[in-house]
């Protein structure tokens, strides 16, 4: 999701660092690694000179959440790619509106949700990779110690980071659910800092400071700290930045990562159904289907934003990237008339100020290395 114009200016993100490419969100999410996505794809003699240049980035928080742009012709020209452009709507309309889709769960807990999810994703992505012939791409993840290690990690925090989410809508949190993707942007930032001893000019400490006096002023107005949001935002960024420093491509990362937790998953819910908890077969017709469901709704946002990652740029990705918490807001507001009042209303938008001048700052560094 990084844009470039020429081998050394497009070594730099938007705010003058060197690019690869992850995605925010949600909520998952997640999950795309840059090298392996110009392998995934059988690319054209366009996307072999970004894929090039892609080759030789290193990772940073300022990409984590963003993908690799391989929209641009061999001239360094910048192109809009309409699939990409559709690809990355859908990916984030479906993560936007996947509160919908978890409310009618809402009786069930959300470690079981999480075991269908967990479960039903493995499933459709091994049927996924067995259609297309790369089964056999599983074995070196799988059998390499520090990439299985690394996946292992990802996996146990972006399951950390789908409890958060399932138990926030299930609970009445959406908006503060929302919030946490929010803050995701300037979490990767932070994190930068601290994990890869990056530097941050004035507008992105600017930034940064607004955000966390941000959530201090609603952890203190409303006498609650919005543990939700935090540990989406910062569960979130450091699954990003594991998946960054892992080159195995994101539809067999997921695999990976999926498989790694199934034995757990499949045990859980072979206990709720000896306990007499358990959900599947015991419930409504349109229970069950949401059940197996939640592994498509998974895997093909993942899928879609993987896609778009390598065919937009940056600032359009980027710009893209707030439909999904925009929607979880308003859906959180509208249509489940959760409070957004007072304190947690000023909280927002301050952290809208802050995506405001990080976003600013973003573009006018963007504007210059093209210049």
């Amino acid at each position: 999701m990084s844009q470039r114009a020429s081998p050394a200016a497009r070594g730099q993100t938007a705010a003058g660092r060197t690019p690869d490419a992850e995605l925010p969100g949600t909520a998952t999410t997640g999950a795309t690694n840059a090298p392996a996505a110009s392998k995934a794809a059988r690319v054209t003699a366009t996307d072999t000179v970004a894929a090039t240049v892609e080759a030789r980035a290193t990772p940073t928080a300022s990409s984590i959440a963003s993908g690799p742009e391989t929209g641009v012709n061999p001239t360094g020209r910048r192109q809009l790619s309409s699939n990409g452009l559709l690809a990355a709507i859908g990916s984030f309309v479906i993560w936007g509106a996947f509160p919908l889709y978890l409310k009618p769960l809402h009786d069930l807990s959300a470690l079981q949700i999480i075991a269908h999810r967990i479960a039903w994703a493995c499933v459709l992505v091994l049927v996924w990779l067995f259609a297309r012939g790369e089964l056999k791409e599983l074995r070196k993840p799988l059998t390499n110690p520090a990439i299985l290690g690394r996946l292992t990690a990802s996996a146990l925090l972006i399951t950390v980071n789908w409890l958060a989410y399932v138990w926030g809508v299930g609970h009445g949190h959406v908006v503060e659910a929302s919030l946490g993707y929010f803050i995701n942007p300037l979490a990767n930032v932070l994190l930068g800092v601290v994990v890869l001893r990056e530097r941050l000019n004035i507008a992105q400490w600017t930034a940064v400071a607004i955000a966390a006096g941000a959530v201090l002023y609603i952890a203190v107005a409303t006498g609650a700290t919005p543990w939700i949001s935090l540990t989406l935002a910062v569960s979130f960024s450091t699954y990003g930045l594991l998946r960054k420093v892992v080159h195995v491509e994101a539809l067999q990362g997921l695999a990976v990562e999926t498989l790694v937790l199934a034995p757990l998953a499949v045990g859980y819910l072979v206990w709720c159904e000896v306990n007499g908890s358990g959900a599947f077969g015991h419930s409504s017709a349109l229970i069950n289907v949401l059940l197996v469901g939640c592994g498509p709704m998974t895997a093909v946002p993942l899928f879609l934003f993987a896609f778009a990652a390598r065919l937009i740029p940056y600032s359009t990705l980027g710009l893209l990237l707030y439909i999904a918490p925009s929607l979880q807001l308003l859906c959180g507001i509208f249509l489940y008339h959760e409070p957004f009042a007072g304190a947690r209303a000023n909280g927002f938008i301050l952290i809208w100020l802050a995506l405001l001048i990080y976003a600013a700052d973003g573009a006018w560094r963007a504007r210059k290395v093209a210049a």
